[in-house]
């Protein structure tokens, strides 16, 4: 810390108790009293450099009193600025730094301690080191603004506040390199390890030059100070994402909360220190953590997902205004594509305790970032194409955020209390079109149903019309079929839509086999082509569709088994047969002879063609030209 020596006498003052005593061999003839402490000194030294005390001793003269007793309860800085005044005032060697200048020039201030009483006096002093010093370095200036806070009336009228904040603000805009002194880490250091200019210490240290350097010093000021600090770099121009930075430090240094499950900032590598502040009350931490929302940027992305959701439950545990809480869902809505599952799983604080983990909020966020996603023309479902939604970036936000809730409705679907029409509710927001599968959904569904068993089978069957079944995949599908907690509707939805996959699967491997061998012979009967390589290749291929097919054929056989042992049981339960078929009619369980018919011609037609290829080899080029038209 740098510093400016004044006088040259040495240290005559004594403390003895609660007095203070200049021992130069005269006897005091004038008292001061500064709050509770006295100062025995003499008249001379104090009228020839204070315009106040000049008229008080006046005063007291005048009256005809024996003692001259001088009371300044009101003096800037109390006890510890009137002794540096009274020593200045004796001439005795003190030293100005950024911890006394601005008492001294406040308490200057108040005893008219102008250049009128003598050249070079205590206001004029302090202005120089004030300006030519202190203001021009960052450390001394944030020491110099935190000794503002016990001086505010005093400092604000001086413009001493207002002259701290301009100077840090302008630096902390502005490249670390270039605030007049070295800060790489190539500079020369003094043993104290401060920087070295030109041989002189400047109090600064080494630091990194990144954005967030000056984070952790201003995170040791009051919130007022702070505040203008923050609005005087944004009138400046400073990036809104550094702003979002330094107020998620500070506020981690605040509000200890925050710090339970993320100890690294985001905005840097560095663990965040925490100073020992006072112990704070509840209410004066509601306070601070809803300024600290007013002042975060509203914009998505500035401010990291993680820290909006540790605020949102640090509001929730401290019964914060709902204007608050509100903005902060708005925040958290606005990029929920970036939060994670462990970030929704928010305990519920309320008392009533009804559910575990708070539902009601997680769907507030999602109806917030819908309407975002709507307002800045996210994806829709107009744009569809055989079943399948076209690719498109503005999808994949939305995309993402069905995946995260279908993962947070597994997460809370265990809870005994969780209510059928709030996981109906928080279910259905989210839009069919953001959901390519619905396996998650199934999944979530799956594990309510098994938590809840007692529910009646409408409610199963209301619960499970919240999926597509055409939506779920084979590995889904497989599993629902034998699934006894689904409602036996939707169990045979399931095995319908799966035979329709497996048959649509099956007509297109028909249909690579088929173009497969219609391309290959017109290759490969031209003279001269060297097409041996390919045709191995084609052969392959077929022998590899086969293999598939067969495949598919045993599972539809093993839906058959299942449809025809589904008809034994609910014959068992006394429906009639002709329910039976009109049941059979409304999900096409008359696929069975279709599907083998289907099969079987192709396989015929598969090894026909196979036969045909093979004959070609030895054929000349013109008679497998009329083979391909006869075929």
């Amino acid at each position: 810390m740098a510093c400016m020596k004044l006088g040259s006498k040495s240290d005559a003052f004594q403390r003895q108790g609660q007095a203070w005593f200049c021992t130069t061999g005269l006897p005091s003839d004038i008292i001061v009293e500064v709050e509770e402490m006295s100062f025995h000194l003499h008249k001379f030294p104090l009228l020839s450099r204070s315009g106040l005390m000049e008229r008080l001793i006046a005063e007291v003269t005048d009256d005809g009193e024996e003692g001259c007793l001088i009371q300044l309860p009101d003096i800037p800085g109390g006890v510890k600025a009137f002794e540096l005044v009274a020593k200045f005032c004796y001439g005795v060697k003190l030293e100005l730094t950024a911890s006394n200048v601005v008492y001294l020039r406040c308490a200057g201030e108040h005893l008219q301690m102008t250049e009128e009483y003598g050249e070079g006096n205590l206001i004029s002093q302090a202005e120089v080191f004030l300006n030519q010093v202190v203001l021009r370095n960052w450390k001394d200036s944030i020491k110099a603004l935190q000794t503002c806070e016990n001086l505010l009336p005093h400092a604000e009228e001086l413009h001493i506040v207002k002259r701290c904040i301009e100077s840090l603000a302008v630096k902390a805009c502005t490249d670390p390199n270039l605030f007049g002194w070295p800060m790489e880490h190539g500079a020369m250091q003094s043993p104290g390890g401060s920087v070295l200019w030109n041989g002189i210490s400047t109090g600064a240290r080494l630091r990194n030059s990144s954005s967030d350097w000056w984070y952790e010093d201003v995170s040791s000021l009051s919130l007022p100070l702070y505040k203008r600090l923050i609005s005087a770099m944004e009138s400046r121009g400073i990036k809104q994402e550094t702003i979002a930075g330094s107020l998620t430090f500070y506020a981690k240094r605040v509000l200890p909360g925050l710090n339970r499950r993320h100890g690294v900032s985001e905005s840097s590598n560095r663990i965040v220190s925490i100073v020992p502040t006072a112990v704070q009350s509840e209410e004066e931490q509601k306070h601070f953590l809803e300024e600290i929302d007013s002042l975060l940027p509203m914009q998505k992305g500035v401010v990291s997902t993680i820290f909006l959701f540790g605020l949102l439950r640090t509001a929730m545990i401290l019964r914060a205004s709902p204007s608050c809480m509100s903005n902060l869902e708005r925040r958290i809505g606005m990029q929920l594509d970036q939060a994670t599952l462990e970030d929704l799983l928010m305990p519920n604080f309320s008392y009533s305790m009804e559910t575990l983990y708070n539902v009601e909020c997680v769907q507030r966020i999602l109806e917030h970032f819908l309407g975002f996603d709507q307002a800045t023309g996210g994806a829709s479902p107009c744009s569809v194409d055989d079943g399948q939604l076209m690719g498109s970036p503005s999808l994949t936000p939305i995309t993402m955020v069905a995946k995260l809730i279908d993962g947070y409705l597994a997460e809370v679907a265990p809870d005994v209390n969780l209510k059928l029409p709030k996981f109906q509710s928080l279910a259905a927001a989210v839009p069919d079109y953001a959901r390519p599968l619905d396996d998650g959904l199934y999944r979530a569904i799956d594990i309510y149903l098994k938590a809840h068993p007692w529910l009646a089978d409408s409610d199963r069957e209301q619960l499970c019309r919240l999926m597509d079944c055409q939506k779920l995949s084979l590995e889904a599908c497989t599993h629902a079929a034998q699934n006894e907690r689904l409602p036996l509707r939707v169990v045979v939805q399931v095995l319908f839509f799966e035979q329709l996959q497996l048959r649509t699967s099956i007509a297109g491997c028909f249909m690579v086999s088929e173009n497969l061998e219609g391309s290959r012979p017109l290759r490969s009967g031209f003279p001269g082509s060297n097409e041996g390589g390919g045709w191995a290749t084609a052969v392959k291929e077929n022998q590899v569709l086969k293999v598939g097919m067969d495949n598919m054929r045993l599972r539809v056989s093993e839906l058959e088994k299942e449809c025809s042992s589904m008809r034994q049981e609910i014959q068992k339960l006394g429906r009639e047969r002709s329910t039976w078929s009109s049941v059979s009619r409304k999900f096409g369980f008359k696929i069975k002879s279709q599907m083998c018919s289907a099969q079987e011609g192709s396989v015929s037609n598969q090894n026909n063609r196979n036969g045909k290829v093979e004959k070609l080899k030895d054929r000349p080029g013109k008679q497998k030209n009329n083979l391909s038209a006869d075929e």
